[in-house]
């Protein structure tokens, strides 16, 4: 072994391709490699997020329409097949209150409930929501059950 022909352990060592910025002697001199002129030649240089080198964004080509209304209420749906299940598997009683529908996983804690007509309902139930479709209603009532609009 001599030193010449000492060298470190493969992995060890991470030799950059490029050593930029280090004046002429370097072979990158000048421009450290950023070419001439323009933004991306500067310091502190990022382009903004959906930037298309001038031009038109996409985001700003497609053409906007419809409308968001900020006042919406979002209702979470529960059907009536739903509930004649649960009532032959047991899970509610004679009344379905919006704690019980929490508690069965079917509405969250802050949600507005809104009962709709799919299926139907043999089970006489005192139902409470927020609101009953007109289906969902003449449903529970013909069954012989209560719906009850929480307010």
């Amino acid at each position: 072994m001599s030193l010449n022909s000492l060298s470190p352990a493969s992995g060890a060592t991470h030799k950059n391709a490029k050593r930029v910025g280090r004046g002429q002697g370097s072979g990158k001199g000048g421009t450290a490699t950023r070419g001439h002129k323009g933004a991306k030649s500067r310091s502190g240089y990022s382009k903004k997020i959906g930037f298309e080198g001038g031009q038109m964004p996409l985001q700003r080509r497609v053409p906007k329409f419809g409308f968001k209304n900020i006042n919406r209420k979002e209702y979470t749906g529960i059907n009536l097949d739903t509930l004649q299940a649960l009532a032959e598997a047991k899970k509610i009683g004679s009344e379905v209150s919006l704690d019980q529908l929490v508690e069965l996983r079917l509405a969250g804690r802050n949600d507005l409930v809104k009962i709709l007509g799919r299926g139907e309902l043999k089970a006489g139930i005192k139902v409470s929501a927020h609101k009953f479709t007109a289906t969902a209603k003449s449903a529970i009532e013909a069954a012989g059950g209560e719906a009850v609009v929480i307010e």
